[in-house]
């Protein structure tokens, strides 16, 4: 009996070791949000002050400590997200993931993001504030990764620790970049319609945009080959562990509009979710400087931010920035491809691929005077038909870095227009207002034209020349609007209006959101900071009800049973608020599915029409089609003795959701509220990992929102019923430049990336009722709520 009590003190001791030394390896791995610390590189004591949200205010004699503290405490709370950012774009998440990723880094391996990086590195002016400052933001991020704790997430994959330099920070950019295009989900989708069906389908679904739809103002390869690539490109995009930019919302007020005669500035980038949040929060003041800033994960800059003289937001521009071209061989030797010129020699680069756990896989990256082909990276199209992409990126000098400096350091408005037209890829609308009373967007990017009649949308001919560019465009013709009569300004991803006698080739989403953004500013001179904050929550659709008017006033209310016509009427007396108490949203958002499902699955079959729910098109299709009494997309032609009417299959559509909602909800239809099918799960990398995905990922929540209302929610439609949300506002900010140290913000989830900080989700439950908190100024304030971190010299 001895022997068991002392072998179970000895186990029980063991325990207690055992949860102690748990205790404290873990607690190892929380920031440091106080005490001292002592780097290298800095020249005078630095504070750092974290307020109640995490979010550090720097305060420094210098910009180049500044930046050093900046890098130092951005590794603290996201160097899981920055290894993740900088791997991305040059191919290397095989090298932790293992062959899951193989295609993701076959497929940026061929881009040549991390060529363009390295050219622009190489004509790096070495004496300039930028290159310094960027040098002094990469000195604070290895300082960390050499001090201080080994995230939790290298531990569990077993990640080693490897010092960032230069050209990571252009990496981050150039997956940045890439990932706001649309033209690889677009272009071969298209072109695989043309060579299926035919031209008269294509004319049928409006690619080409409306001009009289709510503009923003200005002051031949095979089916089954293109399908494939189309199908490939989709995965590689939804499979990367870092969320693609797809969207955003600003405008900007006028003094003559709102309350307190000065400018109201509203900005929410729309980002697909993950765990942690995009965007890095920091504010830093010297005694020549200061700015609140908003950083990607591993860039020293910030994309967006204000002062308190200026504020800049960014949205996604949706113009066409990529093409693809149809090569020609040889006929006798494959080393070489057609050109107007005569025959040239493929460039050919060759890259190898780490793979966890496998062997090194070696690519061959093939490039014509075109660029990358794409056939050998996404598996997808017969090598006979070299297609090649044609990336604005990397055909011009990468100036995005200097782009932000000179944007984030700004002293007046034509500095900004300056940093914006640095940039020429991606495009952006950069956003603009200060205390001046100035307001302005400018359009980024560099624009071309074709010849008359080349359609951007499909293949293009590679051999002949007839379809390349035949003029890059000046900066000055780009849409923009400086200080207009209107008194606002704003950008909801539609189509700009013409501007140097040309609407300009894009992915442009429909013009819901601009409609009821138009709707809401034009009437109203009365803004303030609180009804813009209403408005940048706002879940109506404006185009939503019209759609159901024209449904009701085609189908036959009579021929349809009690509860079907229950949901009819609950359709009718929708207003378009997509909250998560009402029932409308859920009988719409099904009934789209089948709507859009019946009208094109039969022609497109189902996997190109799962493409095609993909893109930006059937977005737009939605208002559109049902317009049409005729068209040739109406018939069924899976039904071969019958032609559908529109009134068939609109009516068969609703039949159809009803049934399916009575067997996924119940058959009483005042339950079907939208907060049971529409939820939000923030998702970290290892949330994928059953054990591990409570601790990783935040939610599920149910959530307000739906597409294309301006408090914008990403989903896919498809036949389960369920809409998990996966894309939104990335943060939400309101600048008043009549109270600048009151202007507000939110994240989704929190300013950590450290599952162990309790700022990895402390603001979730705010961000999802639309609640703000202060992005503080007043540096008395900020040490009120703050913990302090000081920053000593390294003798």
């Amino acid at each position: 009996m001895r022997t068991f009590k002392k072998v179970l003190i000895i186990i029980s001791l063991l325990l207690v070791l055992i949860l102690i030394g748990g205790w404290i390896y873990f607690n190892s791995l929380k920031p440091s949000y106080s005490g001292s610390i002592k780097l290298e590189n800095i020249t005078k004591e630095t504070t750092v002050y974290f307020d109640d949200y995490g979010i550090p205010h720097i305060y420094a004699e210098n910009q180049l400590d500044a930046m050093t503290a900046l890098g130092y405490v951005q590794a603290q709370d996201r160097l899981w997200q920055m290894e993740l950012m900088r791997r991305i774009a040059p191919g290397k998440l095989s090298e932790i993931f293992g062959e899951k990723m193989l295609m993701n880094d076959k497929f940026f391996a061929s881009l040549g993001i991390e060529e363009a990086s390295r050219e622009t590195i190489e004509k790096l002016d070495k004496n300039s504030d930028i290159y310094k400052q960027a040098t002094a933001y990469l000195n604070g991020v290895n300082q960390f990764l050499k001090n201080g704790p080994t995230p939790i997430e290298f531990t569990l994959i077993g990640i080693e620790k490897r010092p960032f330099e230069l050209i990571d920070i252009y990496n981050v950019m150039g997956y940045m970049s890439f990932s706001f295009a649309m033209a690889q989900k677009t272009d071969p989708l298209l072109s695989v319609i043309k060579e299926k069906l035919g031209i008269q389908y294509i004319n049928a679904l409006d690619i080409d945009i409306n001009p009289n739809t709510q503009l923003i103002k200005n002051a031949k390869p095979t089916v089954e080959s293109l399908s494939s690539m189309v199908s490939k490109i989709n995965e590689v995009m939804s499979n990367l562990p870092i969320p693609p930019f797809i969207g955003s919302n600003s405008w900007v007020v006028s003094p003559k509009k709102t309350t307190t005669g000065n400018v109201l500035f509203a900005n929410d980038p729309h980002i697909a979710y993950s765990q942690p949040a995009v965007w890095y929060e920091a504010h830093i003041t010297t005694p020549n400087y200061e700015l609140y800033g908003y950083h990607l994960a591993g860039v020293p800059f910030p994309l967006l931010g204000h002062n308190r003289n200026f504020a800049y937001g960014l949205t996604m521009f949706e113009n066409d920035d990529i093409d693809f071209y149809k090569e020609e061989n040889h006929p006798t030797n494959s080393n070489k491809y057609k050109t107007p010129n005569g025959y040239e020699d493929y460039i050919t680069i060759t890259k190898t691929i780490k793979v966890k756990d496998a062997k090194d896989v070696t690519i061959n990256v093939k490039s014509t005077r075109h660029g990358s082909i794409m056939n050998d990276v996404v598996n997808a199209i017969s090598e006979t038909a070299p297609i090649a992409m044609s990336w604005v990126f990397t055909k011009f000098e990468n100036k995005m870095l200097d782009a932000l400096y000179t944007i984030s350091r700004a002293t007046q408005m034509s500095d900004v227009k300056k940093g914006a037209s640095m940039i020429y890829a991606p495009g952006l609308n950069v956003m603009y207002g200060d205390a001046k009373g100035n307001i302005a967007w400018w359009a980024t990017g560099k624009l071309y034209k074709n010849k008359a009649g080349v359609n951007r949308k499909f293949i293009l001919d590679g051999a002949s020349g007839e379809d390349d560019p035949i003029e890059y465009l000046n900066f000055s013709d780009n849409p923009m609007a400086e200080n207009p009569s209107w008194n606002y300004v704003y950008s909801a991803n539609n189509q700009p209006d013409t501007i140097a006698n040309i609407l300009y080739p894009g992915y442009y989403l429909p013009e819901d959101r601009a409609k009821r953004i138009v709707e809401l500013l034009e009437p109203k001179n009365n803004w303030n900071k609180q009804t813009m904050a209403a408005m940048i929550n706002d879940v109506t659709s404006s185009v939503s009800p019209t759609i159901i008017k024209k449904l009701t006033s085609v189908i036959d209310f009579n021929s349809f049973n009690k509860n079907e016509q229950r949901a009819i009427d609950i359709l009718q007396l929708w207003d378009g608020s997509n909250t998560i108490d009402a029932v409308a949203p859920t009988i719409y958002n099904k009934w789209t599915y089948l709507y859009l499902k019946n009208t094109f699955e039969d022609e497109l079959g189902s996997d190109l029409f799962k493409q095609f729910l993909s893109t930006h098109l059937s977005k737009r299709i939605i208002a559109s089609q049902i317009k049409k009494d005729s068209s040739i997309w109406w018939d069924d032609i899976t039904t071969k003795n019958n032609i559908e009417t529109r009134k068939d299959i609109l009516s068969k559509s609703l039949i159809e959701s009803v049934a399916s909602l009575e067997k996924q909800l119940g058959k009483n239809i005042t339950t079907w509220n939208w907060g049971k099918v529409h939820t939000l799960e923030h998702k970290h990398p290892l949330g994928t990992i059953a054990a591990l995905k409570n601790y990783f990922n935040v939610g599920p929540f149910p959530i307000n929102g739906a597409h294309e209302v301006i408090n914008n929610r990403g989903y896919d439609l498809n036949n389960s019923g369920l809409y998990k949300v996966n894309a939104g506002p990335s943060t939400r900010r309101i600048i008043d430049f009549s109270d600048i140290e009151n202007s507000i913000s939110i994240l989704p989830t929190g300013e950590s990336g450290n599952p162990f900080s309790k700022h990895y989700k402390d603001q979730a439950t705010m961000y999802n009722k639309g609640e703000f908190r202060k992005m503080k100024m007043n540096k008395d304030e900020i040490i009120r709520v703050s913990t302090k971190l000081m920053i000593e010299p390294k003798k």
